[in-house]
């Protein structure tokens, strides 16, 4: 049994801690963190899970890029601990915080990623957009939160804007 909450800024050493434990290291050198520079997550989908000791086992941050101007959401990162893989977690935090960003008005989001994994949540690779070097295009990888939101938005990903005020 797991516990979804808004994450805080009490809980960002912890989620932190988590994502150095499930990726590599120099995972911030990744070209999706060049997007997330001076731009704040959207606090209202970074969702942290917590097991019954009331410990992160999960947590997932969603960031603001544009697409050729359009706006969209940047996944990622997304991590459950090596305890709690297997238990459908993953699956939790996805389909909970992609449920709210449609109810929040965004329309479309995308991540970079394995795509047979992300599949099942209904992801498909993006054609035309393209995400800042050396990102392999065949993982750039989208969803439609409206019906036809990603039709003809092509391009870079590109920063938000550092005015943005929003926080975890």
């Amino acid at each position: 049994m797991f516990q979804f909450e808004q994450e805080t800024e009490d809980d960002w050493w912890e989620v932190e801690a988590l994502y150095d434990l499930c990726f590599a290291p120099g995972r911030e050198a990744l070209s999706s963190y060049r997007l997330r520079d001076g731009v704040k997550p959207i606090p209202e989908l970074c969702l942290v899970a917590r097991d019954a000791d009331g410990i992160i086992a999960g947590a997932i941050r969603y960031w603001p890029v544009r697409v050729g101007g359009a706006e969209a959401l940047l996944l990622g990162p997304i991590a459950v601990h090596p305890t709690h893989q297997g238990e459908g977690l993953g699956r939790l935090l996805i389909m909970e915080s992609i449920q709210k960003a449609g109810q929040m008005g965004w329309s479309r989001v995308m991540l970079v990623g394995d795509a047979p994994y992300y599949r099942r949540f209904g992801f498909g690779k993006l054609s035309g957009v393209e995400m800042p070097p050396p990102t392999n295009p065949d993982r750039v990888l989208g969803q439609d939160l409206a019906e036809g939101a990603w039709d003809g938005v092509t391009g870079k990903v590109t920063n938000w804007a550092a005015e943005a005020d929003q926080d975890c």
